[in-house]
């Protein structure tokens, strides 16, 4: 095969590839991505406070629509591990406010199962509900719940039985491991009832098929440089925005965010991006320029000399609503 047979060939897979992902992208919804660090929790004075701290995070997120939340330490450890549960500290930085956005972001009939009883969960009664689409109660008939996948085994069928926060468990065609959590297609309304075997769907299907917010997916990250080498998608965050008191003040009518697959919002703590920047190896010597597309003050008229993460969070994410909504349109 000559050199033009071979390029012609090349130009149709690379084709082939462009359509792919652009069907791909038709498919699923476009993502933002919240990144805050974990240190803003060992400011908190008492574990009561730290967890209303960590319940405003969780709040504000699940009112903006918010897909990924990731909360990093502020040190150069490679070591991801090192993020998760695994002591019994009151409140300790990452590990405690990963714990108490998963939570929270668990539909409440759900919770008892999967989280046992722990000393930082002691006063998560005192948070006000995400009250998120996919925490339907009870009584509440919805084309799409949340469910647990059981032990015992259903009467006369080849499936797994499900939890999904009614009356009675369901029945889902496919046969699963115990203690999975899984979303479940119930059907368009109630007559269908819970004897008909029920379907396992991805937990974007809700978003894509009704356009409703199927709440948040919470990961760790090791310090400010894993928050972009540890994506969780394949094609990385095609546009990364920083927020500082030190960034550029722009009106949020006039922020422009290019058309984006996945967003990713950056926040720091107390000494702010900047420090966490000169605390990671990875990122030593290089700018704001070279890590953000763009790097903002979303409140320049602040009357306080400073904002809190919690504070910053709210405020940008609502300064960015109106550039995301042209961005997606």
């Amino acid at each position: 095969m000559g050199k033009r047979e071979n390029d012609k060939e090349d130009r149709g897979k690379n084709q082939s590839s462009v359509k792919k992902n652009k069907k791909k992208k038709k498919e699923l919804p476009a993502t933002v991505s919240v990144a805050l660090p974990g240190s803003i929790i060992d400011n908190a004075q008492s574990l009561e406070m730290a967890t209303l701290l960590a319940g405003q995070i969780a709040r504000a997120v699940t009112i903006f629509r918010i897909d990924e939340v990731i909360v990093f330490d502020s040190k150069t450890s490679s070591d991801d591990a090192a993020g998760e549960e695994n002591s019994d500290d009151k409140y300790d930085g990452a590990p405690f406010l990963i714990k108490i956005l998963r939570y929270l972001e668990t539909p409440q009939y759900l919770r008892r199962s999967l989280y046992s009883m722990h000393s930082s969960l002691r006063f998560v009664g005192l948070l006000p509900p995400l009250d998120a689409p996919h925490h339907l109660r009870k009584h509440e008939w919805g084309p799409f719940r949340e469910g647990l996948t059981l032990k015992e085994k259903p009467l006369n069928f080849a499936g797994t039985l499900v939890d999904v926060g009614l009356s009675k468990n369901v029945t889902v065609e496919e046969i699963l491991e115990p203690g999975v959590r899984v979303t479940v297609a119930m059907g368009e309304n109630r007559s269908q009832g819970t004897d008909v075997p029920k379907k396992i769907v991805t937990p974007n299907t809700p978003q894509k098929e009704m356009g409703s917010y199927w709440g948040y997916k919470v990961r760790y990250a090791s310090n400010l440089s894993s928050v972009f080498n540890m994506c969780p998608y394949e094609e990385g965050y095609d546009h990364v925005i920083g927020t500082s008191e030190h960034g550029d003040i722009i009106n949020s009518s006039e922020v422009v965010i290019p058309t984006f697959w996945h967003l990713l919002i950056a926040f720091g703590g107390l000494g702010g991006l900047e420090e966490c920047i000169e605390e990671d190896n990875d990122l030593k010597g290089k700018t704001v320029s070279e890590i953000f597309h763009s790097y903002l003050n979303t409140c320049p008229q602040q009357g306080s000399r400073t904002i809190r993460t919690e504070e910053a969070v709210l405020i940008s994410l609502q300064y960015f609503q109106e550039p995301i909504k042209r961005a997606l349109n």
